[in-house]
């Protein structure tokens, strides 16, 4: 099975470097889009869309379908959970 390389425990610290560039320019674009009123789930959904089309365009259906059937098992583990401390 292929794995795309956010998937691969690569110990480059370059990569994890270019990995948190890249959500610090997503979290800012969902920012801009929710001051111009734009609920978070609409943001969300088309960030989610925008991310599988680009995959799909760099590795193909198969191997980002591969990516797409691990994601339950990660998101039961709390792979993309955050714990905030609301004030």
């Amino acid at each position: 099975m292929i794995s795309l390389p956010a998937e691969r425990n690569e110990e480059d610290g370059h990569c994890a470097e270019l990995r948190h560039v890249a959500l610090s320019y997503v979290t800012e674009a969902f920012e801009e889009g929710r001051l111009d009123g734009i609920e978070t789930e609409y943001l969300a959904h088309a960030a989610l869309f925008a991310a599988l089309k680009e995959l799909v365009l760099s590795y193909g259906e198969d191997a980002v379908a591969g990516f797409a059937e691990r994601l339950p098992e990660r998101l039961r583990h709390g792979e993309f959970s955050v714990n905030i401390k609301r004030q």
